[in-house]
């Protein structure tokens, strides 16, 4: 191994600045060159490549989204594409690739790797958190944070004009943004794609804590469990209640990555790097229990992450 090459694809998430320092840093320590790949997969193909050094990831750590940027290629998913790109790795001479991203890119990673016999190793870099095998993905705590200052800004203001939130944020397939910060948040109930729920229950609830005097309320709805705005439609007719709706868009993905983050990306970035060099392949970084381990990409992709039904349960009991 004397070459490798790092790349970010699919939604970006903040702390893939820190993972792609901590790749060339940590490559370049053991003696390893190293290449950046623009825009994903799609660079790949298209040769944008551009050599990395000491001073090319200087003063990113602190930074959101991505230097290397990224995207979706579609022709990477075609056997043609995915020929084009092991050219590219084979013609500069990239021993390795390192792929941060999230299942999608994964699986684009292990097909690859199958039909070309190129070395690569994912780190989870997805604010959703819905990779199996790890605890935590780079870029959820960030997004859960801020998530979580957006609901204590709206909350003075329901509080101030006694209104009702519909707060909608991200997680077309999976609720764990919703669930982490509607409990951090103190969320009146929290709607998760997969828990089945019932609007009339959630104005149930919000009758009840109207009844004892409560002044406002916030319903946070992960983007996959439906519209926030048919929500709050349902709810202000079933109530009556002054009702708001805000979706929170791509302001999650944004922002400076936490401390959390910037470790995280760190270690799994470093890790990524030792497990090239050690000869293995299709290798995912993850972190279980606070250490860092590797797993086979396919034994992740095999599995579905679930909600964890203790966290979920004690929203449920604390928001009575």
């Amino acid at each position: 191994m004397k070459r490798i090459g790092v790349l970010t694809s699919g939604g970006d998430a903040p702390g893939m600045n820190s993972a792609v320092r901590a790749v060339v840093r940590t490559a370049i320590f053991h003696g390893l060159e190293v290449v950046g790949v623009e825009r994903g997969f799609s660079g790949l193909i298209k040769r944008e490549i551009k050599e990395m050094s000491l001073s090319t990831v200087g003063d990113i750590v602190q930074r959101g989204g991505t230097i290397l940027r990224t995207a979706r290629s579609e022709k990477f998913r075609t056997p043609e594409g995915r020929t084009e790109a092991a050219e590219t790795m084979k013609s500069l001479g990239i021993d390795g690739l390192v792929v941060i991203g999230g299942d999608g890119s994964f699986t684009g990673a292990t097909i690859f790797s199958g039909e070309h016999g190129c070395k690569v190793v994912g780190i989870p870099g997805t604010i959703d958190n819905d990779i199996p095998c790890t605890d935590y993905t780079i870029g959820f705590d960030t997004c859960v944070n801020t998530v979580v200052d957006a609901i204590n800004k709206i909350r003075d203001t329901a509080t101030s004009h006694e209104r009702t939130f519909i707060v909608e944020c991200m997680g077309r397939h999976a609720g764990y943004i919703a669930l982490q910060a509607g409990l951090a948040g103190g969320a009146e109930s929290i709607l998760l794609p997969e828990i089945p729920f019932s609007l009339e229950q959630v104005c149930e609830k919000l009758l009840r804590g109207h009844e004892r005097g409560k002044l406002h309320s916030i319903i946070l709805v992960a983007e996959g469990a439906g519209s926030a705005m048919d929500v709050g439609k349902y709810i202000k007719g079933k109530t009556g209640f002054d009702t708001r709706v805000t979706i929170l868009g791509h302001i999650q993905r944004g922002g400076s990555p936490t401390a959390f983050d910037r470790v995280l990306a760190s270690r799994m970035g470093a890790k990524a790097v030792e497990v090239l060099m050690a000869g293995e392949n299709n290798k995912m970084i993850g972190i279980v229990a606070g250490e860092i381990k590797t797993f086979d990409i396919g034994e992740a992709l095999s599995q579905k992450k679930t909600i964890d039904m203790e966290v979920y349960n004690l929203a449920n009991i604390l928001a009575i």
